[in-house]
């Protein structure tokens, strides 16, 4: 059967950029060094490791799926990749590739869950999520490894732009931004997910293996996770088993102030990049005000909550 084409959404959403545009004119205004370039490049700093899950993240959501444990399989691939490199005496290179490994081996369970046993998402990812907490607590034996080869933290280096100190872990996650959003336009691949998340019956019809594709992008969700276990560690220059906690809950709320919708098939990838901005330049913002970081977090919870009341009522409108 003769695949139809598949209509893409438009180029990008105006809404994320222009909140992230009125954040920023919001705090430069309540603090004279927010709007500096320095300032810029540690809110970069700061969201690298969450903006990199969110780009797996946002494969999954695109697709209608959610995925609960890729903090804490972040994590676990931290841990891996350390401790093999400070136990087995592996060279960076190669202790990074096993932790990216792991978490690949994490996004395939997952995805095999989801396509071969037909578990709900949320209940697969949800178990995983507990899976992967317990052994990396386990396997680190819940001790923070610090011994590792100063090749695992040049990505934390940072590169002098002006005035300010910019990581070379920042530009990566911009790179794959950028890269994941040329994939899902320009390739039938990306077309496919699209397909599948708007609606799976309708792209089984039009010849697409959406098992297949569900595959594909829990795995390579997996891999973006262990990128950013390589990202935390250079940052930290550690393996923290008790990293991971909160991510799974940021990365979703990068997704979806993005503008990516929860019930799949819509959304852009650099959308959920100005998704992790706006969470970074509302804590940053915040902190130099001096507002306590409870308030951070409530802050961080009314605009996930009015971001999804949008996209619901934008798909009761489009009906």
């Amino acid at each position: 059967m003769k695949t139809q084409p598949i209509a893409l959404p438009a180029l990008g959403t105006s809404g994320p950029l222009i909140a992230l545009l009125l954040a920023c004119a919001f705090f430069s205004f309540q603090h004279e060094n927010f709007l500096t370039l320095k300032n810029f490049s540690l809110i970069l700093q700061q969201v690298m490791v969450v903006g990199t899950i969110a780009i797996g993240q946002t494969l999954i959501i695109l697709t209608a799926g959610i995925d609960l444990s890729c903090g804490m399989v972040m994590a676990l691939g931290s841990i891996v990749m350390t401790k093999f490199a400070a136990d087995y005496g592996l060279s960076a290179p190669v202790a990074i590739l096993c932790g990216i490994a792991a978490t690949t081996a994490f996004g395939l369970v997952n995805g095999l869950l989801v396509t071969r046993v037909k578990l709900p998402p949320f209940i697969v990812t949800l178990g995983t999520l507990n899976i992967a907490f317990a052994i990396t607590q386990l396997y680190s034996g819940a001790q923070t490894i610090t011994q590792i080869p100063a090749g695992m933290t040049l990505l934390g280096e940072t590169f002098n732009l002006g005035d300010a100190r910019v990581a070379y872990g920042a530009v990566l996650m911009l790179a794959l931004y950028l890269l994941a959003w040329v994939l899902l336009r320009e390739t039938a691949a990306g077309r496919h997910v699209y397909a599948v998340g708007n609606s799976p019956e309708a792209a089984r019809l039009s010849g697409i293996s959406t098992d297949r594709v569900l595959l594909g992008v829990y795995a390579l969700a997996g891999v973006f996770y262990g990128i950013a276990s390589m990202l935390t560690v250079a940052r930290t220059g550690a393996g923290d088993p008790n990293g991971g906690q909160t991510e799974n809950l940021d990365a979703i709320t990068a997704v979806v102030l993005g503008g990516t919708s929860l019930f799949g098939g819509r959304g852009i990838i650099l959308g959920t990049l100005m998704g992790a901005l706006i969470v970074g330049v509302f804590r940053n913002g915040l902190t130099l005000m001096g507002v306590s970081s409870v308030y951070q977090i409530l802050v961080t919870g009314v605009l996930v909550i009015l971001a999804v009341a949008t996209d619901q009522m934008s798909r009761k409108g489009a009906r």
